[in-house]
């Protein structure tokens, strides 16, 4: 996982279930039509695939089948992209045992949150990514401080990029002051644009790629997106951009998982249902999510990718 594969577009690929009363919450994963998400994801543009996110419901899945699903991955991506799998772990030993699995099935690098489910100090979360880097994988920390309550600011990501395998951080604060600053304070990390809805902002601000959630729906036009972008032709990026990002706003909200699925079957995917605890959509956020689809996907019927 390096510079020049950091680029582009990586998503955080949803997961797909199927019904199996024999299933915890009579639900599976359903690795086969998972494998031709990753396969079309890629074919579609995008640099790679991150199994095992928080989008892709890693708490809700037994250890069996956690491993299934970044083994799917890496199998169907093989060459033709990256995979980063999520090692989010509660405790060092546990993200480091995620890690060391990754290592052996042939993942290109990991995603790792600080510990989860506690707020972890400054000497708790450098201690936590040391032992996730002893696994030899190139690692891609992930700041997410509206879940796990640990911001991993500019002067502690500065400190953290010391760590031998740290190459990398997913920025999701929303804040894209941090993009600048985080470049000066630890000019070898790589920063990844991590919110959709700021996604132009960070990458014209010198982040280097995009570990993303709603190209899950639109991959071509985000891989459109962050060629324009990177290129510097900010006006046909805005004329792009502006129709979506509403739909891209739902990439920060709680719900965010529902709702990317229920994009994905708007737009003709599968998407399919959440295992608990995450339940359906509410009725007034189903019908405010119809009307951010349907503004995005009126501009791209009427300005299609491929034109």
């Amino acid at each position: 996982m390096t510079q020049e594969n950091l680029s582009g577009v990586i998503v955080a690929t949803a997961l797909p279930f199927a019904e199996d009363a024999n299933a915890p919450a009579g639900l599976r994963p359903d690795l086969d039509r998972y494998a031709e998400h990753c396969r079309w994801l890629i074919d579609n543009g995008c640099r790679g695939v991150g199994p095992n996110g928080s989008l892709g419901e890693y708490s809700s899945l037994t250890d069996e089948e956690r491993r299934a699903v970044a083994r799917t991955a890496i199998q169907t991506v093989g060459s033709d992209g990256v995979v980063v799998v999520g090692v989010h772990g509660a405790g060092a030993h546990q993200a480091r045992h995620w890690a060391e699995l990754a290592a052996e099935d042939g993942a290109d690098g990991v995603l790792c949150l600080p510990p989860t489910m506690y707020r972890a100090n400054k000497g708790e979360v450098i201690h936590h990514f040391e032992e996730v880097a002893k696994a030899g994988l190139p690692i891609m920390v992930y700041n997410n401080p509206i879940d796990t309550k640990v911001d991993l600011t500019p002067d502690l990501l500065a400190e953290i990029a010391q760590i031998d395998n740290v190459v990398a951080v997913k920025e999701f604060s929303g804040d894209v002051r941090r993009v600048l600053e985080i470049r000066e304070v630890a000019p070898g990390l790589n920063v990844v644009a991590g919110a959709d809805d700021v996604t132009l902002e960070s990458l014209l601000m010198g982040a280097s790629g995009w570990f993303a959630g709603f190209p899950n729906v639109f991959p071509a036009e985000s891989a459109l997106l962050y060629s324009l972008a990177k290129e510097g032709n900010l006006a046909r990026a805005r004329a792009l951009y502006e129709p979506l990002v509403a739909a891209f706003r739902w990439d920060s909200r709680t719900e965010f998982v529902q709702a990317i699925k229920y994009g994905m079957d708007m737009a003709g995917r599968y998407g399919g249902p959440c295992r608990p605890p995450r339940g359906p959509l509410a009725t007034a956020d189903r019908t405010r999510l119809e009307s951010d689809m349907r503004r995005a996907t009126e501009y791209l019927r009427a300005n299609p990718v491929a034109a």
